[in-house]
């Protein structure tokens, strides 16, 4: 799998549960530290997500 879709895949995830944990949060850092850069495919994304949790839509949960 690219790394580009890792991320859109956790931030579609974290949409579809209405819900971030700590877990997600990690792999999704990872992957833009390994990267160096991001897509802009990946900001808009990141930028919904981010968007979504400032609004109280998607809630950060403990990891299970």
């Amino acid at each position: 799998m690219k790394s580009s879709e890792i991320i859109r895949r956790l931030v579609e995830k974290a949409l579809y549960f209405k819900c971030l944990t700590p877990d997600m949060e990690n792999e999704i850092n990872y992957e833009l530290t390994r990267l160096g850069h991001i897509s802009d495919v990946d900001y808009e994304a990141l930028e919904l997500l981010m968007s979504e949790m400032d609004e109280g839509r998607i809630r950060l949960v403990p990891s299970a």
